[in-house]
């Protein structure tokens, strides 16, 4: 993670709106919650190829891609392996804020991207101020995460199965 980028206050809540309304952890937010979480997002950029944050840095923001596509990559003994892309509107970041684990992949800039964020001590203030609000967003979180879990596995038991049905065809 760069140490150097500026996080500004997100000003510009009818641009803003509709995307936080489509981001899954914030469903289910009456308008009063949506808004007063909206006074503690900030937005952040990033040029074409900067790094986000780095594969076993320890998490400090939960993202939402605002403009631009970010990738997710994985290296194993130096040998890069792109995990997915994500895009406009997609969110990222908050499995390791909410495990606190170090974020298991790199998050790159594809190209020059804007992105919202929510820092983790932030969220921690949260529970502290509103115990409603925290209590939906971690709600949210793990609802998310238990789905993103469950495609994997679906990937990785389609891939098991072809690969006995190819050790099976030898």
């Amino acid at each position: 993670m760069s140490d150097d980028k500026e996080y500004l206050p997100l000003l510009d809540i009818e641009n803003v709106l509709p995307i936080l309304n489509k981001i899954s952890i914030f469903a289910g937010l009456k308008e009063d919650k949506l808004y007063e979480l909206f006074r503690q997002l900030e937005k952040v950029s990033y040029k074409a190829g900067e790094v986000i944050f780095r594969q076993g840095e320890q998490p400090s923001h939960i993202y939402i891609i605002k403009k631009g596509r970010v990738k997710l990559v994985v290296s194993d003994d130096d040998t890069p392996l792109e995990l997915t892309v994500f895009e406009e509107g997609y969110c990222f970041g908050e499995s390791s804020v909410i495990g606190i684990q170090p974020h298991a992949a790199t998050a790159i800039a594809l190209e020059d991207t804007e992105l919202i964020v929510l820092s983790s001590s932030t969220l921690i203030k949260t529970y502290e101020t509103d115990l409603e609000l925290f209590s939906i967003l971690l709600l949210n979180i793990a609802r998310e995460t238990c789905r993103r879990l469950h495609a994997s596995d679906e990937v990785l038991l389609h891939y098991v199965l072809n690969n006995k049905k190819h050790i099976k065809n030898k």
